[in-house]
């Protein structure tokens, strides 16, 4: 297994030297360019003349700082990412994240990927929501952390590129494409987030969880997506996943979900569905999620309090 690591403070520092006229360019080749298999997957542009002026320029400041934004001005923040012990541990957690899998018989048909840590966008309320980290993995291969660093993002970076591994290790072993469904994404994050605990602890577990007590789970949460489970198209999907405010910002129809209300539901459902099977997270992670919602039909019943 190969992991590649894209120092990405190496970048900041280069790009915030450069001129405004130069920033752009080299931003895209040499952060974006090493990712370029996973934009043609996306079937994001590299570049504007490609398509209607956007391109993976475009589509990566939504959620990160932008070329232009990058300057001497920030040093603090590059700095706060730049040390190497920091990599070092973030390295690790991907590396021991995949090995596991391995170790439990679970041969990974991917055997390089590249990682990076990208500074995010303090301007992103979707990122501010998430009290600032967030991350992508779901482009096996790929990897991505994204953080607002400081005190509290710092330490929380493993759990996260353990939460992303898994989704990487699951989408190895099932095929996304446009019939996917809401069920297969409440799974999908459960499991993303119980992986991450497991490697972690719970006192990382993140605040896309732990923002949600029992009680809104449980009345207000659960017996809507219960009803939903088969719904599919990421318009219609995203706000039972996300809840209302993110999905506002996405432009998609709010259906008065809270925060987050998909990922609070799956990690309490993959717990369910582990402690009821004994079986493992290594082989829940590669399981079909109708598989592991037919295991779990009494999670949805009012009766079954789920305790957050």
């Amino acid at each position: 297994m190969n992991i590649r690591t894209l120092r990405s403070d190496h970048i900041y520092q280069k790009v915030a030297q450069a001129s405004p006229e130069e920033k752009v360019e080299l931003f895209r080749n040499e952060m974006m360019a090493p990712f370029m298999k996973q934009w043609q997957i996306q079937q994001i542009p590299f570049r504007a003349e490609e398509s209607n002026g956007f391109d993976v320029i475009t589509f990566n400041s939504i959620m990160h700082r932008s070329p232009d934004q990058i300057t001497p001005q920030i040093s603090h923040e590059i700095e706060l990412i730049s040390s190497d012990s920091f990599w070092l541990e973030c390295e690790h957690a991907v590396r021991k994240s995949l090995q596991l899998f391995m170790e439990h018989e679970i041969n990974l048909p991917v055997s390089d990927y590249l990682f990076t840590i990208q500074l995010g966008n303090p301007e992103s309320r979707a990122l501010t929501i998430n009290e600032g980290y967030s991350g992508f993995g779901g482009i096996p291969g790929y990897i991505w952390g994204t953080i607002l660093p400081n005190a509290y993002t710092i330490p929380r970076m493993k759990a996260a590129l353990a939460h992303e591994c898994n989704h990487n290790v699951r989408y190895q072993f099932i095929q996304w494409d446009h019939t996917v469904h809401l069920g297969e994404l409440i799974v999908s994050e459960g499991l993303a987030e119980n992986y991450a605990t497991f490697m972690f602890g719970e006192e990382l577990l993140g605040p896309w969880v732990t923002k949600t007590d029992a009680e809104t789970l449980n009345r207000r949460i659960k017996p809507v997506l219960k009803e939903q489970l088969h719904l599919t198209g990421f318009d219609n999907i995203a706000p039972y996943l996300y809840g209302d405010e993110i999905a506002k910002l996405q432009n998609f129809k709010p259906v008065n979900m809270p925060y987050s209300a998909g990922y609070a539901c799956g990690y309490y459902l993959i717990q369910y569905y582990l402690r009821k099977t004994g079986r493992t997270i290594f082989e829940a992670t590669i399981m079909p999620a109708s598989e592991i919602l037919d295991e779990v039909k009494e999670f949805w019943n009012e009766d079954t309090v789920i305790s957050c």
